[in-house]
């Protein structure tokens, strides 16, 4: 399945920071449930590998699931043989972004400069990710005017901001707002409720 596609059904990407092989069948099957469709295991979560593969397994032709945290182009081939689809960095390393297109997966590095933004753009990225919580929407919307690939917005972002947010970017991840490590089945699914239901009023 396409990226962008599933994109456009709910443009969330639900950070599963923590999160371990055992409970990675149930905590997909909630969110799937509950309308969202991008999963980020972030790499430096117990086990992460394994828990992408099971994510992976357990959803093709419905979601599709990457890793954040990727620092260099060996955790990128990890991921790729995890069957991960999309890669998420918290930094512009070129070299990263150049394996993780050879790979035929999307590359979303982070930066925060229009320096690192267009270092990022001329390495081959899909989309660029920013940490929006310290400057606001404000400082993504400025950086609009000359950074023209799609940007999500990721850390910090919440039930209260997202609207702000999805104003000015094309997506946002979503961490510990949704999902933290030992949260019931229940409250992740009120709160991922909670989100698509945002995402619907804004997109209205």
């Amino acid at each position: 399945m396409e990226f962008e596609f599933l994109m456009k059904e709910c443009p969330l990407i639900a950070i599963l920071r923590g999160i371990t092989p055992k409970e990675t069948e149930a905590v997909c099957e909630v969110l799937y449930n509950t309308g969202i469709r991008l999963l980020e295991i972030p790499l430096n979560s117990p086990d992460a590998l394994k828990s992408i593969a099971i994510a992976v397994r357990g959803n093709e032709g419905r979601m599709l699931v990457g890793a954040g945290t990727v620092l260099t182009i060996e955790d990128a081939c990890r991921v790729y043989n995890a069957g991960g689809k999309f890669i998420i960095s918290p930094n512009t390393d070129v070299d990263v972004i150049k394996e993780t297109k050879r790979l035929g997966m999307i590359s979303i590095p982070g930066f925060f400069t229009t320096t690192e933004a267009f270092t990022a753009i001329k390495a081959g990225a899909d989309y660029l990710k920013l940490f929006p919580s310290i400057l606001g929407s404000g400082y993504i919307k400025d950086l609009k005017a000359v950074v023209k690939k799609p940007i999500f917005a990721v850390g910090g972002v919440n039930a209260e901001n997202l609207s702000e947010f999805l104003d000015v970017c094309v997506g946002a991840g979503i961490g510990s707002a949704l999902y933290k490590s030992g949260k019931s089945l229940a409250d992740l699914e009120g709160d991922a409720k909670l989100f698509c239901q945002l995402v619907s009023r804004i997109h209205q």
